[in-house]
């Protein structure tokens, strides 16, 4: 920002985040994601707080890039961006509203309760036949799914495919 310049409110500036889209699953923002966790002035510099979805994740490095250009675009000239690695990212940050658009690209979202709670939570609410953990498929909505691999198109999601429909489908892994 330009000296004498009113800096912009905080909530401003993460409604300028929500249009930075995950460079891995691009129909969700990184702020929809919560991979943005806070952001705040110090004097004049912006410093924007990010938790990658895990600290090996390949697009960390992207998604700051993505961060610090769009806040260049928008006049922020003095910023800093940190990388929190505590509190570990959960998939109980992801919105309401990315779940929802995470279904509608064809990825089934993490379960509710599978990251908080754990796995065994999880099991005792949505237990299907075997005694796995019910996946839903995000294209016809069936619960007659299968694990292909526990390793899908990017390292946080694993490889799914319905047998009612036959579609293969990405699950988000709950972390």
């Amino acid at each position: 920002m330009q000296t004498g310049s009113v800096l912009p409110d905080t909530a401003r500036i993460m409604g300028w985040l929500d249009d930075v889209p995950d460079p891995e699953i691009p129909v969700v923002s990184v702020t929809e994601l919560g991979i943005v966790r806070e952001v705040w002035w110090e004097d004049a510099t912006l410093v924007v707080a990010v938790t990658p979805t895990y600290s090996g994740c390949p697009a960390t490095a992207v998604i700051a890039l993505q961060i610090e250009t769009k806040l260049r675009d928008m006049g922020i000239s003095d910023l800093r961006i940190e990388t929190r690695l505590s509190p570990p990212w959960t998939t109980d940050w992801i919105t309401q509203g990315a779940r929802d658009k995470l279904r509608d690209y064809g990825i089934a979202p993490p379960v509710d309760g599978t990251a908080s709670g754990g796995l065994a939570a999880a099991r005792a609410a949505r237990m299907g036949g075997g005694g796995n953990l019910v996946i839903e498929c995000p294209r016809c909505g069936s619960g007659d799914t299968r694990r292909v691999s526990q390793f899908g198109s990017t390292p946080c999601k694993a490889a799914y495919q319905c047998q009612a429909c036959l579609e293969p489908f990405d699950y988000f892994k709950c972390l």
